[in-house]
């Protein structure tokens, strides 16, 4: 079981490997956007870093710490990606609702309903080459195995994902800034899709690390 305390240190670890992957990102995005994607996920990271550390130190409703936490990653980023990553927080909070203890259970459904969210706010589809092929194949082997052992499942997830990331080397763009390039999009690994495979990576060896699910 992890409790609210652990449940925060995990997404304080997320805050720090998006601040240490944050000149990469924006590196990626430079090839196909505008070149702030790193910029805009460490905002917004920081900023869900600093309401964990104040507003939240004390709080140990799980929903309730997902729910501010995409909240507040809404507040502090104004692209694309804010509406995003709120959506898959504040839908996934409901899993988490009421609940001081989580098990694998609890973050196998935070994870599909996350990933679903996404997928229905943005209406990317995979081979669009954003973070939807980072999340659809995680979310799809999440569900095929969702009463598995969690740490197996989860990593047997994350391997997807990490394929998925690394199919967007190779595909066109066509969702955002970067579809204007049409073929000249490809060769590059798509920086949304990238953030996103950093966040569940992290998330899985932090709870690994914690060894108590």
């Amino acid at each position: 079981m992890i409790n609210a305390t652990e449940w925060k240190e995990i997404l304080l670890n997320i805050a720090e490997k998006i601040e240490e992957e944050k000149d990469y990102l924006s590196e990626l995005d430079r090839k196909t956007g505008d070149g702030d994607h790193g910029v805009t996920m460490s905002i917004g990271w920081q900023a869900i870093r600093e309401k964990i550390q104040s507003d939240l130190q004390d709080v140990s409703d799980c929903g309730l710490i997902a729910k501010e936490v995409g909240k507040t990653f809404l507040n502090a980023v104004g692209s694309s990606v804010g509406p995003l990553y709120a959506t898959g927080f504040l839908r996934g909070s409901k899993i988490f609702e009421g609940k001081e203890q989580l098990d694998g259970s609890d973050f196998i459904q935070f994870w599909i309903t996350f990933g679903d969210g996404i997928q229905d706010r943005g209406k990317a589809e995979v081979g669009d080459k954003t973070m939807v092929d980072t999340f659809a194949p995680l979310v799809e082997t999440l569900k095929q195995h969702e009463q598995g052992d969690f740490l197996q499942v989860f990593n047997s997830a994350l391997e997807k994902a990490k394929q998925g990331m690394e199919s967007t080397k190779d595909l066109v763009s066509k969702k955002g800034r970067s579809s204007r390039l049409g073929d000249r999009s490809v060769g590059s690994l798509d920086p949304g899709a990238t953030s996103a495979y950093f966040i569940l990576f992290t998330f899985y060896y932090s709870i690994k690390n914690l060894q108590s699910v």
